[in-house]
């Protein structure tokens, strides 16, 4: 069957630019998908998703005009129910038949199949294929009905009574097989061969389309449209690097865009033919932190600031023009007057704020609401400082404690700055640039702006030790305050961040290899809340169990098996900066010749062992062993326990682990001959200590009865 190539188009008024991209490969997705599952799709068909701010469309190659008639095998009833005993058809399945548009006679064409237990009548029906008009339209309802739109409209059509909820108001619809028009509807809008193009300089109006192959072109050409999103990306970065590199002439240094893909997407959805234009401010703007004016021309303008060889910011900037003027100086003019007030303000802000010092502000983050079951952002300063002081102290560094507790005390006071009322997300950025106009300890400055790191996964950490501790103090207050009041993540809601938290703290102790112990940590924390004593138990076991999922997914992510997570985890390591070596002792126990062997030996001796009750010592009373298996056992295990045990206290867990092989035969003898329940009570007791023993050398590392397959 021959096949012709497919456009669609909605042509609309501007889409919100941060959700285009999304709503267009959506929008080509699925109605190309329904396409394919209707049969309309040949094998060879491909599509393109084209998106733009006033348009979202799909081109689709090798569409059929209808889709081919196909055979279907449809049940019809048991056997029991459609045959009578002498093999006719019974009146229910002539009525069935009937239903189908069929007579009596369609009986002889029944077939007859097993049907899990019971026999059923079947009959291969001939289902006659869809044709585009029809497919189409179903394809297009779906794409509209399913689109991720952020937030719906509603608004009234032309006829003045009906109303339509979509993402912007729609004012045409193209569908074209190949030049010819598939009538289809939409949004009150029926399917022709005409769009718009560029608001302003587009050639002709309406851009006529010649056929579904000559969309792009024509709007490019005709219409002064790049449709594509992507191409039209590409266009920007081509453009702002050319610009960046002429703007470098006769400069000591080169000059380059500042890189963020989310500014570049945002612009990109905001122009139909970009052109790039350089502007400039007064180098007096400069003596402002670069982060406030960076912010401000990216959130604020969606400007692109040039920085230098250094990555310092310059007083040159690049502008995504929507328009292309032969003179654009007005452009670059009226933009530049724009910018000039923001920049200004962001420079009175730094100014004021210099006024106060960080100490004086403190008293204010007794005003700030920080939980109203957890008191103020002044109480929890406190709480973070003697957490700091806390964990400065176990790790034995006085000096330390001194500037983690200022930096804990100062670490909040930039959120009650003008600077930061106006751009929050420079919180512990202006902090850090305060303390440094102050003259305080650099250690001290950079851990009030790193105290919130890492902020996300994959983040950096903290710089300094004392932006460690303080960050970590920081992390466990949120954590730890907020269980005790009851408020943990369920399911995928946690309004509080707790499982980023979380990971933020097993991330600090893990990489920076810190030596605390984590049940003692959360206790000192927890004692800085008024929690019941009651609670308190439960409280850090559910923490400890909260944690210890994130560490779990955490580490299967980083390529882990889950057996080998388990069985480290399984243990409740306590030094957690300790895990990674004991899950790089188990990977290399585990390839091992030996390892399933005794992996298998140590899940049956815990198996053994948990069937008794009360406590089994691991003592073993020499005169009492009489098999030569159980001596030969007791013998290897006499060797090879302290020097596993050296090991293991020395910190080479995979050593430690390796040195178990030489166990694996005097396990197995010992499981082929000797029965550990014997008659005589003494006896078996001893061979239970001995059980034990072996129990405690193997699972010193991780539980190796988790590898058992």
């Amino acid at each position: 069957m021959s096949t012709k190539n497919l456009l669609v188009e909605l042509f609309v008024e501007e889409l919100p630019p941060k959700a285009l991209n999304k709503l267009g490969e959506a929008f080509a997705s699925v109605l190309f998908e329904t396409l394919k599952s209707q049969g309309l799709a040949a094998d060879t068909a491909a599509v393109t998703a084209y998106a733009s701010p006033r348009r979202l469309a799909v081109h689709a190659t090798n569409i059929l005009a209808v889709a081919p008639n196909k055979t279907s095998t449809q049940k019809l009833m048991p056997v029991s129910v459609g045959m009578d005993a002498s093999g006719n058809a019974t009146p229910a399945l002539i009525k069935r038949l009937n239903s189908m548009g069929l007579t009596e006679a369609s009986v002889a064409n029944l077939t007859k199949q097993m049907d899990g237990k019971n026999e059923a009548l079947f009959l291969d029906v001939m289902q006659k294929g869809i044709s585009l008009k029809d497919g189409l339209q179903i394809a297009l309802n779906d794409a509209i009905t399913k689109l991720p739109i952020p937030k719906v409209m509603t608004y009234q059509l032309a006829d003045g009574w009906s109303n339509v909820n979509f993402v912007r108001p729609a004012h045409s619809l193209v569908a074209l097989h190949g030049n010819d028009v598939v009538a289809v509807t939409a949004l009150g809008l029926t399917a022709g061969n005409q769009t718009q193009g560029h608001r302003f300089e587009a050639s002709v109006s309406p851009v006529i389309l010649k056929n579904a192959d000559t969309y792009a072109e024509q709007l490019k050409t005709e219409g002064a449209v790049i449709a594509s999103f992507t191409e039209r990306r590409a266009e920007i970065v081509c453009q702002l690097n050319a610009t960046a590199q002429n703007a470098s002439t006769g400069l000591s240094t080169s000059l380059k865009p500042i890189e963020d893909d989310a500014l570049l997407d945002e612009v990109t959805a905001l122009v139909e033919r970009p052109n790039v234009l350089l502007g400039q401010f007064e180098e007096v703007y400069l003596e402002v932190p670069q982060e406030c004016l960076i912010l401000t021309m990216k959130a604020n303008q969606k400007y692109f600031p040039l920085l230098d060889a250094n990555d310092k910011l310059t007083n040159k900037f690049l502008i995504v023009s929507n328009i292309s003027p032969d003179d654009a100086s007005a452009v670059i003019g009226g933009n530049e007057r724009v910018v000039r007030p923001r920049l200004a303000d962001a420079k009175f802000f730094f100014d004021q704020d210099r006024k106060k010092s960080l100490e004086s502000r403190i008293s204010s983050l007794d005003k700030v609401v920080y939980h109203n079951k957890l008191g103020s952002q002044g109480q929890r300063t406190e709480r973070v400082s003697a957490i700091a002081i806390a964990i400065s102290l176990q790790l034995g560094d006085a000096e330390l404690a001194a500037k983690a507790g200022l930096a804990a005390q100062l670490a909040k006071t930039d959120l009650i700055t003008d600077m930061v009322g106006e751009f929050p997300e420079l919180q512990g950025i202006m902090g850090r640039y305060y303390a440094q106009h102050e003259g305080l300890d650099d250690e001290v400055a950079f851990a009030i702006e790193d105290h919130y790191k890492p902020r996300f996964a994959g983040d950096e950490l903290a710089r300094n030790q004392v932006g460690v501790v303080v960050a970590l103090a920081d992390k466990l207050e949120t954590l730890v305050g907020l269980f005790s009041i009851g408020e943990k993540p369920t399911g995928d809601k946690d309004p509080f961040g707790l499982r980023r938290q979380a990971l933020g703290i097993i991330r600090m102790l893990i990489e920076c290899k810190l030596p605390l112990t984590f049940s003692s940590l959360i206790q000192d924390v927890l004692s800085q809340f008024n929690a019941e004593s009651s609670t308190q138990a439960a409280t850090i076991q559910a923490i400890k169990e909260f944690c210890f999922d994130r560490l779990s997914v955490n580490l299967r992510e980083q390529g882990a098996s889950p057996q080998e997570v388990d069985a480290v985890l399984s243990l409740n390591p306590e030094i957690l900066s300790d895990i990674p070596q004991r899950l790089a002792a188990v990977r290399t126990f585990s390839a091992l010749d030996e390892a399933p062997a005794l992996a298998a030996a140590n899940k049956r001796v815990g198996n053994i062992l948990k069937k008794i009750e009360g406590e089994v010592k691991s003592e073993v009373n020499v005169s009492l062993l009489q098999e030569p298996a159980e001596i030969a056992l007791n013998t290897a295990l006499g060797k090879v326990k302290p020097e596993a045990d050296k090991l293991f206290e020395g910190g080479d867990y995979t050593a430690a682990l390796k040195s178990l092989a030489a166990l694996k035969a005097p396990v197995d003898a010992f499981f082929d001959s000797v029965m550990v329940n014997a008659d005589d009570p003494a006896l078996n007791a001893n061979r239970l200590g001995l059980l034990a023993s072996l129990h405690q050398a193997m699972n010193r590392v991780a539980d190796l009865s988790k590898l058992a397959s």
